[in-house]
């Protein structure tokens, strides 16, 4: 595949890397295999720990040098991160179409995430700042500042392999972190992509070696990660049972750490919306990504008058479906990411009859030409009731439920009703509910929309949820305030020493 070419992942031994050195390991190995065809894509090399300690002691040595630099010149080296992804972004979109099963647009888009963040980091190199405050004391000035942590340790999940290490590594170098990455086991040459594409443009200005690391491997390297009291932030993306003992480890060594965890995500349909543009929104977020997205529409809750002429739109639209190969754009759909996946959609699918649900677009597995794999589905709806277990549990497929409101005031219910909090949305013209939905009575999560999707947030907004999602912020707004720590400073610049308090202590 001329696209793995372009991008340098040829090699059948790399996946420990402190960026332009590639360590030898003699971890397990790890074949990548397309749900786009079932084809062995590549191999890479997981970490063992003689080399795992080889990274982590280069980061340390880099960190010592990175943190010196001045933050705008931080910002230019993620500047040219930036050009580098753009001059990438054909061959590696289509690589994370290919590896991952996205549609090839999503892999675009993706990539330009990644270019947008950094654009993002770039500004945000010369706005660090820190507040001042007028001292109790005559002649103090006090001020607070903002100082780089140390190493940062991403662990990135298989549905977004290459946005979310961006998000964090673009704040996290521009704060004056050092990363080191360990990509989804599912996706792993997309992490060797993106190294070789950071190394050249490291390499080309000098920057220390380990400031941006790789380490590939499963969950025993993610659990040296979490457990590492020599790294004080672990951001993390993935389940909310995988975040669970992440976070207790963490803690446990009174570390750091971001989590952006399971979705459970649910748009209103009120009967005040433009029921059309509703639609596309509706359709888009069940199943954009094949319904793996943490912001995925799982959820619809439809106001009763408007129930059965939304749900025919529905029917009509998922008939219109294509289904295929991601990397042809005439389709809207691509595969799971592998049959353990299509295993728990067929599960899920069986819970839900057991449980009283009933499905007016039935799912399964597709067969035939093209779909070799294994892996491509059907779209699914059910009418279903919110306190199911299933509707309760996110599940990590194209199964979309639907729920049936009268009052406003209940649908909002229904939306918080469950254990996640990452996005939700409601499609209205009546500005009313629109501003209640927004309120402190109305969406309980961190992503809350008017009339757009519960899916395809923007890098300018702090991006996150509440509950079991985890209550992480990456990406824009002050996210960057999570990579560094605060300290205040108090200069006293007279002759004398007051105490505040008013306290005297005389000699």
């Amino acid at each position: 595949m001329e696209f793995l070419k372009q991008l340098g992942v040829v090699s059948q031994n790399e996946g420990v890397s402190t960026g332009t050195q590639w360590i030898i390991s003699k971890g397990a190995i790890i074949n990548s295999f397309s749900p786009v065809d079932g084809k062995q894509i590549g191999t890479v090399t997981t970490a063992d720990h003689p080399s795992y300690e080889l990274v982590m002691a280069k980061a340390q040595e880099a960190f010592a040098v990175w943190r010196t630099w001045p933050a705008p010149k931080r910002g230019d080296m993620v500047r040219q991160v930036g050009d580098a992804l753009r001059a990438n972004k054909e061959s590696l979109g289509k690589l994370v179409s290919y590896e991952m099963g996205k549609s090839l647009q999503e892999g675009y888009g993706e990539v330009q995430e990644m270019i947008d963040i950094c654009d993002f980091a770039v500004g945000l190199s010369r706005q660090l700042y820190g507040l001042t405050m007028h001292s109790e004391r005559p002649l103090h000035r006090m001020y607070e500042q903002w100082h780089p942590l140390g190493i940062t340790a991403i662990i990135s999940a298989f549905n977004f392999p290459v946005a979310v290490w961006a998000w964090n590594s673009a704040l996290a170098w521009i704060c004056g972190n050092v990363t080191i990455w360990k990509p989804s086991e599912k996706t792993p040459l997309c992490g060797i992509a993106v190294q070789k594409i950071v190394a050249e443009v490291f390499k080309k200005n000098k920057v220390p070696e380990g400031v941006n690391s790789l380490v590939q491997g499963g969950r025993e390297v993610g659990e040296w990660l979490s457990n590492d009291t020599r790294i004080p932030l672990v951001s993390a993306t993935g389940s909310t049972r995988m975040g669970k003992a992440l976070s207790s480890a963490v803690a446990a060594r009174l570390g750091r750490s971001i989590l952006e965890l399971g979705g459970n995500n649910a748009i209103i349909i009120s009967k005040d919306a433009d029921l059309d543009m509703a639609l596309i929104g509706a359709v888009f977020g069940a199943v954009g990504t094949a319904g793996q997205r943490c912001t995925t529409t799982r959820r619809l809750i439809i106001q009763e008058t408007v129930y059965e002429n939304f749900k025919q739109k529905l029917i009509k639209a998922y008939g219109q479906l294509r289904i295929g190969d991601p990397l042809d754009t005439h389709n809207h759909v691509g595969p799971l990411i592998d049959k353990d996946a299509v295993k728990m959609y067929l599960t899920s699918i069986e819970e839900c009859k057991k449980q009283g649900g009933h499905f007016i677009i039935e799912g399964g597995v597709l067969t035939g030409k093209g779909y070799e794999s294994g892996c491509y589905v059907k779209p699914c709806i059910a009418e279903a009731k919110n306190e199911m277990a299933i509707v309760q549990h996110e599940t990590f497929a194209p199964i979309l439920y639907l729920l049936k409101y009268n009052t406003l005031e209940e649908a909002i219910a229904l939306q918080n009703g469950v254990p996640q909090g990452l996005s939700s949305a409601i499609m209205t013209v009546n500005m009313r509910e629109a501003e209640l939905f927004l309120s402190q009575a109305g969406s309980d999560c961190g992503i809350a929309n008017v009339n757009i999707g519960t899916s395809g947030a923007e890098i300018g907004g702090a991006f996150g949820g509440e509950k079991e999602t985890g209550g992480g912020r990456e990406s824009g707004s002050d996210a960057w305030k999570a990579y560094m720590r605060r300290q205040t400073n108090t200069i006293n610049w007279s002759d004398k020493l007051p105490l505040a308090q008013g306290i005297v202590f005389d000699l």
